[in-house]
């Protein structure tokens, strides 16, 4: 399964590499890491079609999570990858519009890294 995790805090790549170590070495999980909207539009041109789960936090410097999620929903649409935003914990403004803007499931900030390995597995399950 291959993850875009969009995100401009620097330390959220070595995070996931750590917390994913196992299901990344047996291939369980692939990650790839954009670091604005801007990036991942560009990785989903380039890449896109492998892509599962996109990952997207909302507030972002340039092309918030919002937009990104806007673009994914127009541009994507006979295949659209599963989008789950990451919140800030009870942000309802943004919560309801992303999930106007179509977005599947959320998570909010700090990661629990525990329910995100057991929505990934059920997304696996039901893929």
């Amino acid at each position: 399964m291959k993850v875009l995790v969009v995100d401009d805090e620097i330390d959220i790549q070595p995070l996931f590499r750590q917390r994913f170590r196992k299901e990344i070495k047996t291939g369980e999980v692939m990650f790839e890491f954009a670091s604005s909207g801007e990036e991942a539009v560009q990785y989903l041109h380039r890449d896109g079609s492998q892509v599962i789960l996109i990952l997207s936090d909302i507030n972002m410097p340039g092309m918030s999570g919002l937009e990104l999620l806007s673009h994914i929903r127009q541009e994507h649409g006979g295949t659209p990858p599963f989008v789950m935003m990451i919140t800030a914990y009870g942000d309802e403004e943004n919560y309801r519009q992303s999930i106007q803007l179509g977005a599947d499931d959320f998570l909010t900030k700090p990661l629990d890294f525990n329910l995100l390995k057991e929505k990934l597995k059920n997304l696996e399950k039901h893929g």
